[in-house]
């Protein structure tokens, strides 16, 4: 059963298509997205999720987009009173607060298809890490990895889940801007996992002296089905040879979040 037949009687059937059946689940939080159409219903929806969710104790409805300068969107408790949480995936745990820092369970099929790449003794570089879904499983492939993060409490969270997995010995972490990485005195790194935020891919100019020859980015990104064509183009013309793309999800009508897997 999905929540649109779960709402059916409760809804009103010319309400019925505004209902989204897809919500996101990070530990025991359900995260939904209430459209203004179905305000009134949003402790229905609410009920609705933990009838199917029977493990969730907290139901949070996305207040707000998140906004170039930050990227933790603000919520309104519908049940529960915490955003603390523990996500387990592929065996890995991640603690966070979900107020405080970005997370998304979407991109776990990636964080799997990245790691089995990585192989012990490689230098990894994953800026925006956030607590660490990419470089932990990295870490634990035996790969020495820089982690980079400029939110504060995502860099206390990364910290603890680093020990919790018990990779801290091989992540050093740069609590600083992305946009101010510099070559390190040991050289290009062998592979850079970049999650990108939305509309922040002019750091592919700071990331690309930061790869070896030979080295591979994984490079996510934002787009329209259209501009795959064009943003092929464009890494090939910057020295890129595209291994392997995909779209790993939709975040918007017309705008899916797409992997580049690029040979320098």
């Amino acid at each position: 059963m999905n929540l649109r037949t779960l709402l059916a009687g409760i809804i009103p059937d010319e309400k019925q298509r505004y209902i989204r059946d897809s919500f996101d689940v990070i530990g025991d939080i359900a995260v939904v997205v209430v459209p203004p159409e179905l305000a009134e219903f949003r402790q229905d929806i609410a009920l609705g999720v933990l009838s199917l969710r029977r493990n969730i104790r907290t139901v949070l409805a996305k207040e707000s987009p998140v906004r170039h300068d930050e990227r933790v969107p603000r919520y309104e408790f519908l049940v529960g009173s915490s955003t603390v949480t523990e996500h387990r995936e592929s065996g890995y745990r991640y603690r966070l607060d979900l107020s405080e820092v970005f997370f998304t369970g979407r991109l776990f099929t990636e964080h799997q298809r990245v790691a089995l790449q990585v192989e012990a003794g490689e230098r990894v570089l994953v800026p925006f890490c956030g607590v660490g879904p990419f470089v932990i499983p990295a870490a634990d492939r035996g790969a020495l990895v820089t982690a980079v993060e400029n939110n504060p409490a995502a860099v206390r969270w990364l910290r603890e889940n680093l020990a919790l997995n018990r990779v801290e010995e091989r992540v050093s972490i740069l609590a600083s801007d992305a946009f101010g990485l510099t070559l390190p005195e040991e050289g290009p790194f062998d592979r850079v996992i970049c999650p990108t935020p939305y509309g922040r891919d002019e750091i592919l100019a700071t990331l690309t002296p930061l790869v070896r020859s030979g080295g591979v980015l994984h490079f996510y990104t934002f787009k329209g089905d259209r501009q795959v064509e064009r943003i092929i183009g464009d890494f090939e013309g910057t020295g890129y040879t595209v291994l392997f793309h995909r779209r790993c999800g939709w975040i918007a009508p017309g705008i899916g979040r797409f992997v580049f897997d690029l040979k320098k």
